[in-house]
């Protein structure tokens, strides 16, 4: 310490203080960095996966009492990469090893030393994606890192170099709407760059004597951070029930509906005018809602009550009962795949040929560690990736350098329609023994398939040239929002208008749990007469949150 109280060396110990707080703080604010998704589509995860790879990265260091900076940074930079989820989560794990890296010889470091490291870091960070994007966590951590290379040629302190990288991170994120169009468009900052400047920040509140509810933080030492831990619901009454309906009347009230219903439950979705109002909530007791609507002299119908603790409940005995099973055996290269919905997966391993199904995706991306642990449970020497997921493909090439002994590549599928394509190929292709040319022949798969996924809007917004309202229907076409509407029906054709359906010669639609088989055969019925030409076929999915998935091929 200097003698006017500033950090002139930081060791170990410090630095795991430091590292709890990052998370402490990251923990505290994750829900506000979810809420950054640039796309309205209720399963924006940022937050959440940025969190979980943080706190992954600290269990590696809890139970140690190591003073060497080098061998500490180490330990949490492993602990990192291995818990590494989403794009943001593989490149914060990518940062954290540019910063071991630079410390790996040294038992402490002082502010030369400190700016050193984190320009490693940012280095290393954007070696760790393909096709770096400016007005990212990449732009605001090489901003923040510039500015404390500047700092630290006149000064020695790392509290005031901890408190310029931290101005600067913020000046920067401020920024990324200048340097990312879509940012702009959408009214958002980076929700990445956001998540990275709170885990500095957090570090910052301490060396100034902050709060960063450290018990928050401290209490995940020991604790099981895999996807049990995750899935458990916070609300001790447990996930409760979800309730849906439409109220039909007259001079019916939006606002005030809206207004009593989120009084009632969480995840509130009310939209409509005075004649029908669509009501969404998630409650404890599903005759609340339900008794109010009645009250105010509404018709209701479509009532739809789902419990989701059983859900819940069935579908952790069901993934623990899979996980448990001996993997089927799959001669030469092997695939795994990442999925979601009970009738994807069994698509994808009974009948598409998979060897093993790790459950993630929208919602709920798998980390590194969840790769190699399917990699390492199949006795195949060879296997592929299938990330099906844009924000899971850098977590399976993480996983890649990870695997020691094994060969292994990854395809870059972003859709479940483009994961089903490729394992078509792939079956063409397993008579030979080249993983190299099978992989090739699955990634070129990916092109032939346009994907159309639908889901409900989080909130009011213009994007693509699309105008949507909180509660809407939306259509993603190729991950790009491409429509809005009220109905499934006007909302589909239209995209598949937009994927060129009439020049394709199959369409699959696949279905959530919800919707059910009826409604969704009702709903292909209609498409078929403006698609006479096309061939139309029906796949239960029951993927979480989008109620229709649409491969156009």
């Amino acid at each position: 310490m200097a003698a006017n109280g500033g950090l002139l060396r930081c060791d170990g110990h410090q630095f795991k203080k430091m590292t709890e707080a990052g998370l402490a703080w990251l923990e505290a604010n994750q829900e506000q960095v979810n809420q950054l998704n640039v796309f309205p589509v209720p399963d924006g995860d940022t937050g959440t996966n940025m969190f979980l790879t943080m706190r992954k990265a600290y269990d590696e260091i809890a139970a140690l009492d190591e003073p060497h900076i080098g061998k500490l940074s180490s330990m949490l930079a492993y602990g990192a990469r291995l818990g590494a989820r989403g794009n943001s989560g593989v490149i914060l794990s990518e940062w954290l090893r540019g910063f071991a890296e630079a410390l790996q010889e040294h038992a402490a470091f002082d502010a030369p030393l400190f700016a050193l490291a984190c320009k490693s870091a940012v280095e290393r960070a954007y070696q760790g994606v393909v096709t770096p994007v400016e007005g990212t966590i990449l732009t605001v951590s090489r901003q923040a890192m510039e500015a404390v290379a500047e700092r630290a040629k006149v000064e020695r302190d790392i509290h005031a170099l901890f408190a310029a990288k931290v101005e600067a991170a913020y000046d920067s994120l401020r920024h990324t709407p200048d340097l990312l169009p879509m940012l702009k468009e959408a009214g958002v900052v980076d929700s990445g760059g956001q998540g990275w400047t709170f885990i500095i920040e957090g570090m910052l509140r301490l060396l100034r004597g902050e709060e960063t509810h450290l018990a928050a933080a401290g209490s995940t030492a020991g604790q099981k951070t895999g996807w049990q831990a995750a899935l458990q619901p916070e609300d001790e009454q447990g996930y409760g029930y979800d309730v849906q309906f439409l109220m039909r009347g007259e001079s019916l009230d939006v606002e005030a509906v809206r207004a009593a219903i989120a009084a009632i439950g969480w995840s509130t979705l009310v939209v409509g005018d005075d004649k029908l109002i669509k009501v969404h909530v998630h409650v404890h007791d599903p005759g609340l809602p339900i008794s109010y609507a009645v009250k105010q002299g509404a018709a209701i119908d479509d009532v739809v009550v789902e419990n989701m603790q059983r859900q819940y409940q069935a579908y952790v005995a069901e993934r623990s009962a899979r996980e448990g099973q001996t993997p089927p055996v799959v001669e030469g290269v092997a695939v795994v795949a990442v999925a979601s919905g009970a009738g994807i997966r069994r698509m994808f391993i009974d009948e598409l040929g998979v060897a093993a199904v790790i459950a993630g995706g929208q919602t709920m991306n798998p980390s590194a560690e969840d790769f190699v642990t399917a990699i390492h449970a199949l006795p195949n020497d060879e296997v592929i990736l299938l990330p099906n997921n844009p924000n899971v493909i850098l977590a399976a090439r993480q996983a890649v350098s990870l695997v020691a002994g094994k060969r292994v590549r990854v395809v870059p599928s972003r859709t479940i329609p483009q994961g089903v394509a490729a394992m078509f190929e792939y079956g063409n292709e397993q008579d030979g023994d080249d993983i190299d040319a099978i992989a090739e022949a699955m990634t070129a798969a990916l092109s032939n398939i346009v994907t159309i996924e639908v889901t409900t809007a989080t909130r009011s917004m213009t994007l693509n040239n699309v105008e949507v309202r909180e509660g809407q229907l939306i259509g993603l076409l190729d991950d790009q929002m491409a429509a809005a509407g009220d109905d499934f029906y006007p909302l589909l054709k239209t995209l598949l208008e937009k994927a060129r359906a009439d020049k394709r010669e199959l369409i699959t639609l696949y279905y959530e749990d919800v919707t059910g088989k009826s409604k969704a055969s009702e709903l292909i019925g209609r498409l078929q007469d403006d698609f006479p030409a096309q061939k139309f076929q029906i796949i239960h999915g029951g993927q979480p949150l989008y109620p229709y998935i649409v491969s156009v091929e």
